[in-house]
């Protein structure tokens, strides 16, 4: 086998790995983020969208005040501390979001903020996510919280609670809730609807008081409720459209700090219920216990597999052909044939011809003698060397051996006859 050039160089490999990776590491986020590369701000009332109906002023505001804020696209997301903010559209199940408020109540306090807002998106404005109103729709959210009912009706006056004022961006169309368990935080200047409250559960009666929520004495139990659930029907209060508002900034951060213990400030928007869960895949079933194990093991077999590529242990080598061109060749798979089928008897004869004819040429004795004649010749070719005469007898053993030895020891007697006579 001779040495054969690599077709490419080190450069064109190292370029090939490096491109590769990084297809693959995008494959693996696209897969990962359940939609490819498409954004989150989609044109949503959630936490990501940057239209009028969105929340991610909010989200913004609360960061801008040191809060760590995230984002929840998966069930174990919903579990984290802090407050959590849902934002249900108005065709949510219902009973999806009872099952989140109900595994929220003795974990973190929830804030759950109601639709209003009917929007058209995908009309080629300059920024992403911007939106045009297209009417109103209260929610209907049949199995949570059945006994609290909603209403959109005129509002004038703007909003009041306590310590704090603002106007409505819209006041034709102004959300509200009623409910004989709904203790009033955020209510309308004029009519005294409730736009915001808390729900009064086991014991819980919490007040707005100088922008702090301040509950009651709590009932003792393990039925009672550990955290606070506050229901937010008027959107504009907190959305991106009532955040243009200084009053509505004051009372969105009043309302987030009131729900938290002392001390902590981490929120989460929920996006599962706006449609953005993550969809399970084999992506994250591989990052995820028993399998991650597995995946690291795959990881360091590809990179040893990777540095074995690009890292030659010496140059690259023609194979050899697995059938040989040539006489040897030629000379090698006859005797393999031979070998295999045991027939040593039919060695002999030709054999002995063919080392006779040799020693004929080298002695340039006449053509067309017969075997006798030549044997003669050679036997006293032999004498006249100092030799042991004998070629004649040895030809014959040659000839009428049959075993592998006995055909191999005449052959080396006709050689080494032949070797004195022709060298």
């Amino acid at each position: 086998m001779t040495p054969s050039p690599s077709p490419f160089s080190p450069r064109a490999v190292l370029a090939l790995v490096l491109a590769g990776g990084a297809l693959f590491v995008a494959l693996l986020w696209a897969m990962g983020q359940g939609g490819g590369f498409a954004g989150l701000d989609n044109g949503g009332g959630h936490g990501r969208a940057t239209g009028v109906n969105g929340f991610a002023g909010f989200a913004r505001l609360l960061e801008a005040d040191g809060w760590q804020v995230a984002t929840a696209r998966e069930e174990n997301a919903l579990r984290r501390p802090g407050l959590l903010v849902l934002t249900p559209p108005a065709d949510a199940k219902g009973a999806d979001i009872a099952a989140i408020v109900a595994a929220r109540r003795n974990l973190g306090p929830t804030m759950v903020i109601a639709p209003k807002w009917l929007v058209e998106t995908g009309g080629g404005w300059r920024h992403p996510g911007w939106v045009r109103m297209a009417g109103t729709r209260p929610p209907e959210w049949p199995g949570f919280l059945d006994d609290v009912g909603v209403m959109l009706a005129a509002e004038a006056g703007g909003w009041k609670s306590a310590g704090l004022a603002g106007p409505l961006p819209v006041a034709r169309t102004v959300l509200s809730g009623r409910g004989a368990r709904l203790m009033p935080l955020v209510v309308a200047a004029a009519s005294g609807h409730v736009l915001a409250a808390a729900l009064a559960d086991d014991g819980f009666y919490p007040v707005l008081e100088r922008q702090v929520l301040t509950p009651a004495p709590r009932a003792t139990g393990k039925d009672s409720a550990a955290y606070p659930l506050v229901l937010v029907f008027e959107p504009d209060l907190l959305d991106n459209y009532g955040m243009a508002n200084r009053a509505n900034a004051e009372l969105a951060l009043a309302l987030a700090r009131a729900l938290v213990p002392a001390g902590e400030r981490s929120v989460t928007f929920d996006l599962t219920l706006n449609g953005l869960a993550l969809p399970d895949n084999l992506l994250r079933l591989a990052l995820t216990p028993p399998w991650l194990g597995a995946t690291m093991a795959l990881m360091l077999v590809a990179v040893a597999l990777a540095w074995r590529a690009f890292v030659r242990f010496g140059p690259a080598r023609a194979e050899a052909r697995d059938i040989a061109l040539g006489k040897a060749v030629l000379v090698d798979h006859a005797g393999a044939l031979v070998v295999r089928s045991r027939r040593w008897h039919l060695l002999g004869g030709p054999y002995a011809a063919l080392v006779r004819e040799r020693i004929v040429r080298g002695l340039a004795l006449p053509h067309g003698l017969d075997a006798v004649a030549s044997d003669a010749a050679i036997d006293r070719a032999l004498l006249a060397r100092g030799a042991e005469a004998g070629f004649a007898e040895n030809a014959r053993a040659l000839e009428t051996a049959g075993r592998e030895d006995r055909v191999l020891a005449a052959a080396r007697v006709l050689d080494e006859q032949a070797r004195v006579l022709t060298r």
